[in-house]
């Protein structure tokens, strides 16, 4: 009897071995910014593992509750459907990579994290080497002790890179780690740039919302917002975000803002109010494109609105100054910024913030299904005067 549980257990290892991929994986902590920050780097990081040939771990997205100090991980799958991805590319929850695989093919005593050079260390010990030191901080150390990885060494990969569209980059990276040797590449970051580079954008049509979140959406729009077509606006004005616009004087981009002034700045520079736009601009902004709508669509005139926002989601605001055009305003009854994201990607028309990656997100997903998408205060509206005079002309 022994001998056979342990026949069955060396059998259950050589399966699950022969389940891995030979071409190796890729694993990172999605470590900075919340949401809209974490989907930019995801692109990336899809675009990457699939230049190299390797396995994408999924890994759980990052998130921070009020009154707790460590972060919490998030599956996956909780918000997004595993399937699609697999249209590009291969992929794997990272809980069932550790569960299924790590034992075999990334043992506890070979677990390596990869930086581009020295992280500094918290730690005031003289005697603390060079390193990665991969678990340090928040949300660093709660990622990786969701599933209990520990590295037993640091690996400086520099000067590789991640801009795999224009050079030999992914073969640099197969020659000095190939999968034989490194079967696991785990970056304390993720393995990609931010905002998301230009060419990654059309990855967003394999990120689809699961069915459980798809059919909260649809629900909400069926029983809440009157039939017709709505618009959906994304208002940032919380205190953080405030405070994030006073670096528009010191920079040429900001956050998601090459979404809409182009990589380059080559279709405009930051201004103040592309990052925080008056009230009386963003209800001016939303009567005007009620009209045209109305002026080029009469058959799909837009019937409410759907407001998404981190703070003020100025729906007294908004309903006191549509009362005339019969229009209203909407808002989830307790806050979901994943559901927010989702109705927002099923609205006939969106307004979004340039300069919000939360809004590039949405941005991305309506651009992959070709629906209209708008910033808040772009053009100027002293450029838009002088466009629209120009064509009358």
């Amino acid at each position: 009897m022994l001998f056979l549980l342990f026949f069955i257990s060396i059998l259950s290892g050589w399966s699950a071995a022969q389940e891995a991929d030979p071409n190796g994986y890729i694993a990172y902590c999605p470590c900075m910014g919340r949401f809209g920050n974490q989907a930019d780097h995801f692109l990336g990081a899809l675009a990457f593992s699939k230049a190299l040939n390797r396995t994408l771990i999924l890994p759980p997205w990052v998130e921070y509750r009020k009154g707790e100090m460590r972060s919490i991980q998030v599956p996956f799958d909780n918000y997004f459907d595993v399937e699609a991805l697999k249209d590009y590319h291969r992929v794997i929850l990272m809980a069932d990579f550790m569960e299924e695989l790590a034992p075999i093919i990334w043992p506890e005593d070979n677990r390596i994290s990869f930086c581009y050079m020295e992280r500094k260390s918290f730690s005031k010990k003289e005697d603390i080497a060079p390193g990665c030191h991969a678990k340090e901080g928040n949300p660093f150390g709660p990622f990786w002790d969701t599933y209990n990885i520990d590295f037993t060494e640091s690996e400086f990969y520099g000067p590789l890179h991640f801009d795999v569209h224009h050079s030999n980059m992914p073969e640099r990276w197969n020659e000095r780690y190939p999968a034989s040797k490194w079967p696991v590449l785990a970056f304390t970051g993720a393995p990609a740039s931010f905002p998301v580079q230009k060419e990654n954008r059309d990855l967003h049509q394999y990120l689809k919302w699961n069915k459980k979140i798809r059919e909260a959406a649809t629900k909400f729009i069926k029983n809440t917002l009157p039939k017709g077509a709505f618009l959906g606006i994304h208002l940032r004005n919380g205190i953080d975000w405030v405070r994030a616009c006073d670096h528009i004087r010191d920079t040429q981009q900001l956050f998601a803002s090459p979404q809409c002034l182009g990589y380059n700045n080559e279709k405009g520079n930051l201004y103040t109010e592309l990052c925080m736009p008056p009230k009386e601009q963003i209800i001016r902004q939303i009567k005007r494109l009620i009209k045209n709508v109305k002026q080029d669509h009469p058959k799909n005139e837009i019937r409410s609105i759907f407001v998404a926002s981190d703070a003020n989601h100025m729906i007294s605001e908004l309903n006191n100054a549509l009362q005339r055009m019969d229009i209203s305003a909407y808002r989830l009854p307790e806050d979901n910024p994943h559901l927010d994201l989702a109705i927002l990607g099923m609205a006939n028309h969106f307004i979004g913030n340039c300069i919000s990656s939360y809004s590039a997100f949405v941005k991305r997903e309506r651009d992959v299904k070709g629906f209209p998408s708008y910033f808040w205060a772009y053009p100027k509206e002293k450029e838009r005067q002088h466009m629209k005079v120009h064509e009358e002309l």
